[in-house]
């Protein structure tokens, strides 16, 4: 594929892009490089993790990546998630592994490692103190957002480590780009700083956007409340659609979300149909009645964009087709956990543990 083309489907997956220059000059270098990614297992895996994660790893595997998708089970451990138990928080990370299988993930481009083999190496400790000693205190505090802390939150010894181990893992594992989402830029950045006084490079960081919950988000937040209240979090599980919910579910949780009429902007129902639903359905079906306007397909977001900006489409109508494409989309995944008994037993002590934030 042309570096042009691969750049575009990048720009794609990337909100913001550090920068766009450097990574035109990788991809005119290099017909494959090593993107990093992670997560902390730490519960049941929402569509955002589930579906659009896959959406945004087949893209830039087309685009030439192949990913080390770091299981951050150590990572999670010092951020207290499922109560400390590192046990558990293995557990999970086999699961959500289950779900990528299921829903589409290229995984011939992925190479899924964990932090409990990292941690095993005296080199990868030794990258880890030299990210500490290269930082004060106050920087890593900055990064607390990684973790879905804010700055003002009381951090344990061990949070204060996590940003040090996320930093070096970038480099542990070569990775030329980090891809991940919004709300890790404070120690993607921290990564392209220290980086070449330790002798390594800048890595491009590649951001994708962060899916809003289907709750209203408040008014008078600031700017970084306002982006922690709109992640899909696992505390409130009315605000996110998770991989194995039940159609029933699936279909009174669309019902219930925020979906202002008229209005494009921080409107949920409108980010599932962007980020999900356009980039899996080549259209979307409204079904109305004749009084209303009659049945409906529409072709593209911003065909959608205008049509419901200028009301001539209403809310419940469009819920009721969003409910439609998201139930078509987990169904594989629900089938997968039905029918694979790994998988079942899996989700089934998942769905047991105590979920902490």
């Amino acid at each position: 594929m042309e570096t042009e083309k691969r750049l575009a489907l990048i720009k794609e997956v990337g909100q913001e892009i550090v920068t766009e220059e450097e990574l035109h000059e990788l991809l005119s270098a290099k017909s494959h490089f090593v993107a990093y990614d992670g997560f902390e297992p730490s519960g049941n895996i929402h569509i955002a993790q589930g579906i659009m994660r896959s959406i945004n790893v087949n893209k830039m595997a087309k685009a030439g990546a192949k990913f080390k998708m770091l299981v951050a089970d150590w990572h999670a451990w010092a951020n207290n998630k499922l109560d400390g138990n590192l046990d558990n928080i293995q557990t999970t990370g086999k699961y959500m592994i289950e779900v990528w299988k299921a829903c589409g993930m290229d995984l011939d481009n992925v190479e899924f490692v964990w932090a409990n083999e990292l941690v095993k190496n005296e080199d990868y400790w030794k990258l880890v103190m030299k990210m500490a000693i290269n930082n004060n205190l106050k920087r890593i505090i900055r990064c607390s957002q990684i973790m879905g802390r804010a700055e003002s939150d009381s951090l344990s010894g061990a949070q204060i480590i996590y940003p040090c181990m996320q930093a070096a893992d970038i480099f542990y594992l070569k990775s030329d780009v980090c891809q991940l989402g919004m709300d890790q830029r404070k120690v993607n950045m921290l990564a392209r700083e220290v980086g070449p006084k330790l002798g390594f490079w800048k890595p491009i960081v590649v951001s994708h956007h962060m899916l809003m919950g289907l709750g209203q988000p408040s008014k008078t937040a600031s700017a970084e409340e306002r982006a922690m209240q709109m992640k899909m979090s696992k505390s409130n599980p009315e605000s996110a659609i998770f991989m194995t919910d039940t159609e029933e579910m699936i279909n009174s949780k669309i019902k219930k979300a925020y979906c202002p009429e008229k209005i494009i902007e921080e409107n949920p129902i409108m980010e599932y149909c962007k980020y999900i639903i356009f980039e899996k359905f080549d259209s979307i079906k409204i079904e109305r009645p004749e009084k209303y306007g009659g049945n409906l397909e529409i072709a593209s977001y911003d065909e959608l964009a205008g049509t419901f900006s200028k009301g001539e489409l209403h809310p419940m109508d469009l819920k009721t087709s969003v409910a439609s494409c998201i139930n078509k989309l987990v169904q594989p995944v629900r089938e997968h956990f039905e029918k694979n008994k790994k998988a079942r037993e899996l989700l089934e002590q998942v769905l047991s543990f105590n979920v902490t934030r």
